[in-house]
């Protein structure tokens, strides 16, 4: 009798055993993401669209105690498959490089293992060429634009979970306040930083954006970036054009998705009686509706600011991720409810 409850005790223990992952399989990795015509597509050959969130500057979040996993989980729970980083010139030269490498490291740990791409995103707004900015906040120059590009590509040449270096968030000219600079300087001092990071980084996927304020894609049609692997960026928040949109969307940026990927990586709206209820982004559902369906019909991918109740328009007004009514509704559109 003995014998038989060791016999049975043993094979209890031998199938439990085979039932656990072993320790030394290794988590799947994730797949490069590569660009075939006008669409981003993995190493089988399917076409991926994104539909992820911008958090706050990583150096920010840190400073304040919500630089954690836990966020990126949450945002996943969200629906999201991709984050942008937003990453502002004094937080980099504050941090010092090797700091914050620590936290886009940290980034990167933490998107491979719950299967999310993140964008790097150089965050500055303003008119590059000349030095004239919207913010001290976004102060920087095309020397250290180049830098900062140089050390990110080289350390991420071999993370599939970085999907997208966004070369500069939102490059203008609007107004008195911000000098001149034609598209085809801003061509040029593109095309010379995409040649660096090619040479770090081959198969890298980069964004470039147009004037206005990473909205006006008009230029692409006669003068497209000189290279391959390239994004073309919009951020067509609600009061950027009047209501019906879509035309005014297609002639504007949409139609450079017809040949090229297009990637939102701005979007959003505010109620009138919340912060940053401004232009250009005070709006509600319509808007949204109107775009989650032009971008569904064109194969468009785009991010939605800010997953943050700080950084407006938010998506929640708390760390308990209570959403607001944008946040409610692109949370919706994510998770497919």
């Amino acid at each position: 009798m003995k014998n038989t409850f060791l016999s049975f005790l043993v094979l209890c223990l031998i199938s439990a055993f085979l039932l656990l992952p072993s320790c030394t399989q290794k988590e799947k990795p994730m797949d490069w993401i590569s660009i075939e015509g006008n669409k981003f597509v993995n190493e089988t050959g399917e076409t991926i669209v994104f539909r992820g969130v911008n958090i706050r500057d990583p150096h920010n979040l840190e400073d304040e105690g919500h630089w954690t996993k836990s966020h990126f989980e949450e945002a996943k729970a969200w629906g999201a498959n991709v984050i942008r980083l937003p990453i502002h010139p004094p937080s980099w030269r504050t941090r010092g490089e090797e700091g914050y490498l620590v936290l886009l490291d940290q980034a990167v740990e933490w998107a491979r293992e719950l299967g999310l791409y993140l964008i790097l995103d150089w965050h500055s707004i303003g008119n590059l060429k000349m030095e004239m900015f919207q913010h001290p906040m976004y102060i920087t120059s095309v020397e250290e634009t180049t830098a900062f590009w140089s050390t990110v590509s080289l350390r991420y040449a071999k993370e599939p979970a970085v999907l997208m270096y966004e070369l500069y968030n939102e490059p203008t000219i609007s107004g008195e306040n911000f000098g001149n600079m034609s598209w085809e300087e801003w061509k040029q001092i593109n095309e010379e930083i995409i040649t660096l990071i090619r040479n770090n980084h081959p198969s890298s996927l980069m964004g470039v954006a147009g004037f206005n304020w990473a909205y006006d894609l008009t230029p692409i049609k006669d003068s497209p970036i000189n290279a391959s692997g390239i994004v073309y960026i919009s951020h067509p928040y609600p009061e950027k054009r009047d209501a019906p949109w879509e035309a005014k969307w297609e002639a504007d940026w949409g139609y450079v998705a017809e040949k090229y990927p297009v990637f939102l990586t701005e979007i959003g709206f505010a109620l009138p009686d919340e912060a940053g209820a401004h232009i250009p982004v005070r709006g509600d559902e319509a808007y949204g509706k109107a775009l989650v369906k032009y971008t569904k019909e064109k194969g468009i991918s785009w991010v939605v600011w800010c997953f943050d109740p700080d950084w407006p328009p938010y998506m929640f007004t708390d760390w308990e991720y209570t959403p607001t009514r944008q946040g409610a509704f692109f949370k919706s559109v994510m998770t497919g409810l």
